[in-house]
């Protein structure tokens, strides 16, 4: 069976957002595909994937999806794991070269959207890998958005980074 590109990519996508590693393992092997293969809304399986599925993460990258793709919003899976709170994920894109470093249209770095989003494991983890230096477009820095959210131990967290 032979399928489009646009069909391909889709189906490939469609079994990263169910969650479906033997689907997609047999996509990626049947089809030959790319893992950053584009759906009908030009977006890849890590884009689209089950953010807390780290196991679709793993794979999607071990057959070599870029861990930096961002969507025309600019935002990275990196940015949809710091929001949704799976740090599991988070750490898999992280160890598979995803740069926690790049901001999305707004200027915000995952960091940003952690502490927005009150997850204090994201933000522990992410801290010391994020350039706490850096403003959103807003001019705040992951700092003063911890500072606007008013919780505490986040603030306390990061300027534990900023002073070391």
């Amino acid at each position: 069976m032979v399928l489009s590109q646009m069909d391909a990519g889709k189906a490939l996508t469609a079994a990263a957002a169910k969650g479906n590693a033997a689907e997609l393992q047999r996509i990626l092997q049947e089809l030959r595909l790319h893992p950053d293969t584009r759906n009908e809304f030009s977006r890849t399986a890590l884009q689209v994937m089950m953010m807390g599925n780290s196991k679709i993460a793993r794979l999607l990258l071990e057959k070599g999806a870029d861990p930096n793709v961002q969507d025309r919003h600019g935002i990275t899976p990196a940015h949809d794991a710091a929001r949704t709170g799976f740090l599991d994920t988070l750490q898999v894109l992280v160890e598979n070269g995803a740069s926690v470093n790049i901001p999305d249209q707004n200027g915000a770095l995952p960091i940003h959207i952690a502490i927005r989003e009150g997850h204090r494991d994201i933000v522990q983890f992410l801290a010391p890998r994020s350039d706490l230096k850096h403003a959103n477009i807003s001019g705040q820095t992951a700092l003063d958005v911890a500072r606007a959210s008013c919780v505490p131990d986040i603030m306390d967290s990061l300027l534990a980074h900023i002073q070391s």
